[in-house]
This record gives C-alpha cells, structure tokens and sequence, in this order.
C-alpha cells in the first residue's frame, strides 16, 4: 500500500458524524490514525493534506493553532 493510500485509509477513519447527522475530523484524530498505521505526520502536514485532498470540507475551528476541525455538511431531507 503507498503513502498516500495510508494517509486516505487514515483520514477515512478519523471522520465522526454528530447527532445532527454531519461528518467532522479533527486533525488530532488524523494523526492519532497515522501513528496507528505508522505513517507519522505531523499536524500541519496533515492540514495541508487535507485542504489539498477534500474540497468538500470546511474549517470550524474555533481555537487558533493547527489543531483544526473539518466538517462536511450531510444532506437533510
């Protein structure tokens, strides 16, 4: 498997819905999978990964820093 699978796998993984029904990751949980599949990053790479890869995603943080929060709206009927 490349690199750039186990960091897709990883991401994949670190996404949580809410009660609302919308998906969100956090790049903490990003990383924390990385260690997991031993393809260390560190937060700001895994930012740039992902504002790279997932154009669907929009940044909620609410705190400075590189510990950020992503979030992909789900569809309501």
């Amino acid at each position: 498997m490349s690199q750039n699978d186990e960091i897709r796998t990883a991401f994949r993984e670190a996404i949580r819905r809410d009660d609302t029904g919308d998906y969100f990751v956090s790049t903490r949980d990003v990383v924390v999978a990385l260690q997991h599949h031993n393809v260390p990053h560190s937060q700001r790479a895994a930012n740039q990964w992902i504002e790279i890869h997932i154009s669907t995603f929009r940044d909620i943080s609410v705190e400075t820093g590189e510990c950020r929060l992503f979030q992909v709206p789900a569809v309501h009927d």
